[in-house]
């Protein structure tokens, strides 16, 4: 481990960046000098700025070679670590976490305190704010709402997900009730690329979507998605890798997805693209950049999910608590007008959630989202929400927003409200619409079936009012299905969201009654 002693002309603070480091102030342990060298190790003309670490490999270990050889030229972004006893870990930004500790031996750091951020960022942002309406007296749930800088979201809300920053199906203006909208930071990283985002203005001049509101995730959950597949894939298979499953399948690629496609450490994750099987690396600060170049009005830190069976579930939350809070050290560096939630961790241990709860709310995050396991199946789902959304009313968490990711179909929404849930999102609605199953207030309607053949004048559901359900039948819209006409996906998903969107409506409208 490279350490520097408290004697050294380094400014106080964790992030003070010394502008030149030479080697007499540097100084090695022996076991440092026992320990096999790393596997790669970068030739000393390179200079390591934030975008050339972006391109490197997890397995950088150390931009000094032999630290008896003079580097005049270190990057000026090098940070001090404080280590306790006069030491400190010099690192470039992600450093002391990319690939392998210099010393092996040593368990990771802690993760911050809240007393190590900036008094500031616990200050009411001016450009983002909660306001809560109604508080149900029957219930947890309440009726509020979400200031953001691209327009105001009512709440309890739906999010649908436009995983491309695009809806499945139809267009944004086809849907104007959906004021908040999910978009994935992993897709969009691997085409266009965040880059291309941010030189045509951010995701609302992209789009051209500029009077809502975005939210983009970190790129997590994909990750885990390509080891395991999806959240029922991983259930079912009782944790099996995707390529134990599936490594008989015509084109299946092991590089791309199953065991061997992603490698998490404690610097974050590296995988290849789905795309041309390029190795990406993922950090709590390249997801951070790339999120502030896409430019949503709420951002979510990285995060590692772990499978619903694991039996390394504390291990993972640890890691999770020290990548949320490298990401909000990031994102406080250059705000940019940006929320910031958190992702409370602990699959269904109680003990393991309420220490997420505790350690996370304490930091300066601008609202909470639920995330990790959330159980097998809408029963666990539920008995998980009943004790732990209590902890969101105590100390001073009740003021902020909470957001439930992943949750979509009626039933869960329904339970998530009443306990006090402002947001949720989900591709739910737009899946189901693709491949022909409609949300009515009777249940699931698949449309396909052949009993709908002949449903001559039949609407899609009798108390829906959307442009679906007001110009075609069941009868046309089976045929759209059967004959595999692109109009039949776009009505039925316009259909879907519509119908969140008016379940959402009938529930504020039941909170505000004390009806629910």
């Amino acid at each position: 481990m490279l350490t520097l002693s408290s004697s050294s002309p380094v400014k106080a603070g964790p992030a003070a960046l010394p502008p030149m480091l030479s080697a007499p102030t540097l100084k090695s342990s022996s076991r440092e000098q026992s320990s096999a060298p790393p596997r790669r190790v970068l030739p000393p003309t390179d200079r390591l700025d934030r975008t050339r670490l972006a391109q490197l490999s997890l397995d950088v270990a150390v931009p000094l070679p032999r630290l008896e050889e003079p580097r005049e030229e270190l990057s000026t972004s090098v940070e001090r670590w404080p280590l306790g006893s006069g030491r400190f870990l010099l690192a470039l930004p992600g450093d002391r976490y990319l690939g392998r500790n210099l010393d092996e031996s040593q368990p990771p750091p802690p993760p911050p305190a809240a007393e190590d951020f900036p008094s500031w960022a616990f200050e009411p942002r001016s450009f983002f704010r909660f306001e809560i309406i109604k508080q149900s007296s029957i219930s947890q749930a309440r009726v509020g709402r979400i200031h953001t800088p691209h327009g105001v979201v009512d709440t309890p809300g739906f999010v649908p997900v436009a995983t491309n920053a695009a809806l499945k199906g139809v267009s944004f203006e086809n849907q104007p009730d959906n004021q908040l909208v999910f978009a994935n930071t992993y897709h969009l990283l691997l085409h266009p690329g965040s880059d291309i985002i941010r030189d045509a203005g951010g995701i609302h001049n992209f789009t051209k979507r500029r009077s809502g509101p975005f939210i983009t995730d970190s790129g997590g959950f994909q990750i885990f998605s390509l080891a395991y597949g999806s959240v029922q894939e991983e259930l079912s298979s009782k944790g099996e890798l995707k390529r134990a499953r599936n490594k008989a399948k015509p084109g299946w690629r092991n590089d791309v997805m199953g065991k061997d496609a992603v490698k998490v450490t404690e610097g974050g994750a590296r995988f290849r693209s789905y795309r041309d099987g390029s190795s990406i690396s993922l950090t709590p600060e390249s997801t951070i950049d790339a999120q502030k170049d896409i430019g949503a009005d709420i951002i979510i830190p990285l995060d590692e999910l772990p499978p619903y069976h694991t039996n390394k579930l504390e291990e993972s939350l640890e890691r999770s608590h020290r990548w949320e809070a490298r990401s909000l050290q990031q994102h406080l560096k250059d705000v940019k007008n940006q929320a910031m939630y958190c992702v409370v961790h602990g699959g269904i241990d109680v003990a393991l959630r309420t220490k997420s709860v505790e350690y996370l709310t304490s930091l300066p995050f601008d609202g909470y989202a639920i995330g990790g396991s959330l159980g097998n199946g809408r029963a666990e789902l539920k008995e998980l929400l009943s004790w732990m959304m209590p902890l969101f009313d105590q100390d001073g968490r009740r003021d902020k927003p909470r957001h439930l990711l992943g949750i979509g179909d009626e039933e869960s929404v329904r339970n998530a409200v009443t306990m006090g849930l402002d947001t949720m999102d989900s591709c739910y609605p737009t899946r189901l619409g693709r491949h022909g199953t409609l949300l009515t207030r009777q249940g699931l309607l698949r449309i396909k079936r052949g009993s709908n053949a002949r449903s001559f004048g039949v609407k899609i559901c009798k108390e829906c009012n959307c442009s679906t359900c007001q110009r075609y039948d069941r009868a046309y819209l089976c045929h759209l299905f059967k004959a595999n006409e692109p109009l039949g996906v776009m009505l039925a998903t316009q259909h879907n969201l519509t119908f969140m969107s008016d379940l959402m409506a009938e529930l504020r409208r039941g909170i505000l009654d004390d009806r629910i």
